[in-house]
Order: C-alpha cells, then structure tokens, then sequence
C-alpha cells in the first residue's frame, strides 16, 4: 500500500489556506495547516511532513527565514514558496535559499497541485537515494542528507550548488549547455541571467576541486560543461 504523503500548508490567509487544503485532500493527501511560524515549527517536528508550501509573509515571521531553517533541519522535504508579491529578487532568493518551486498568487489551483506531485517525486526520489555517490577518490555525495564530503569531510554548500552537483554527478559525460543547467535547477521559469550558472560552478571548483587531479567540472567551449566520469 502506498504511503499517504503528508502535506504542511503555512499560509496565514484562512480562505486561502481552506481552498489549498481542501484541494489537496481531495486529490488523496495527509494536510495539516499552520498560520504563523511557530505553529510551522511545532507541526513540522510532529508531522514529519512530505512537503511544505509556504507563504512568504507570516505574521510571526518571513517564509525566508523558515525556509533556510528547514534546509538546514530537514534538507529531504521539498518547498514550494507561495507569494503575492510578483518581485523577480523574492524569486530568486527563496530559491537560492533551497526551495524548490516558488508560486505567486493569484495561482490556478490546478498548477499548484501539478507542482505538488512533481515536487513530491523528486524528494521520494532522492529519498530512496541510500548509497554514496562518489565523484572522484577524494569527493563524494549522499543524497539521502544533501551532503557532500571532501576527504571524509563534510563540505558546506548552497542548496543550488547541491542541486547542480548532483544534475553532474547524476549524468556523467553528458554535456549541459547553460540553457539546460537553468531549466533542470533553478526550473524553466527561471528569469535570471546565463551568468548565474558559470557562478555557481566555480563555487563547486573552489570547494571541491582537488590540487592533484583535474577540476571536477570540466569546461566545454561554445557549449557549457560536464562532469567527467571515474576513469
């Protein structure tokens, strides 16, 4: 029998919060609502949930700061950011903070359970995740706990530069241009600039790369880059 995914809906709007968790229960999940922070915080240690949506202004507090915590506490349940406000920086930054879908209101109730399920199978799918992945003699990564470790010792990185190690680690050989590094991490809706790609992997090379073998990412002129496979 399959599990019942568990759903945590932080909105402090009570008519919003009725229709997203009525709709979800509806399609067959396990909801529990909070309205502030703390009620989030309280639900999230006794419910274990599966996914968090997250409305970004709280009357306790900002969906930021608790998105930042849950990365940190809990880096296996995805989020998907909820907002009324349309700015491009409130985008970025809860991505940058490790959600992993980000939703402004008004939204189609229909779109938002869409990214519900897409979103809950990427977090199951990392989930059955149990094995290291090893990169090269010196790096390897746990996908169950968003780690990465450097000669056995953990290494701290940003949820995208997570995401981005693992999309290499994952497809090796395979060359990404920077058009599909953006779609696969940061979603195709994503309005930043191509730039942000060549940033986030050299954070990668400055943290992971080892002096005596070659970079873990490797440049592919004209094209984007690649992680070589182990030899």
């Amino acid at each position: 029998m399959t599990e019942t995914k568990r759903i945590l809906v932080v909105e402090d709007d009570e008519s919003i919060s009725d229709i997203i968790s009525y709709s979800l229960r509806k399609e067959g999940y396990f909801v529990q609502c909070a309205f502030t922070g703390k009620e989030a915080y309280n639900l999230m240690e006794s419910m274990q949930p599966n996914l968090i949506l997250l409305d970004v202004m709280l009357p306790d507090t900002n969906g930021f700061d608790i998105c930042k915590k849950v990365v940190h506490d809990y880096p296996h349940i995805p989020i998907i950011m909820l907002t009324a406000r349309n700015d491009i920086v409130d985008k970025i930054l809860g991505l940058e903070l490790g959600a992993d879908d980000y939703m402004t209101k008004p939204f189609d109730i229909r779109e938002l359970l869409t990214r519900v399920k897409v979103a809950l199978r990427r977090g199951q799918r990392l989930a059955n995740i149990e094995t290291f992945m090893k990169i090269n003699e010196y790096i390897k990564i746990d996908p169950a706990s968003r780690t990465v470790f450097k000669r056995e010792e953990e290494v701290k990185i940003k949820p995208k530069e997570y995401d981005l190690l693992l999309l290499f680690a994952e497809h090796k050989n395979r060359v990404f241009s920077r058009e599909e590094i953006l779609d696969y991490v940061w979603d195709m809706n994503y309005e930043g600039d191509l730039r942000t790609v060549d940033v986030h992997v050299q954070r990668l090379r400055k943290k992971l790369d080892c002096e005596s073998l070659p970079s873990i990412i490797e440049t592919v002129f004209g094209i984007g880059y690649k992680m070589k496979g182990l030899q």
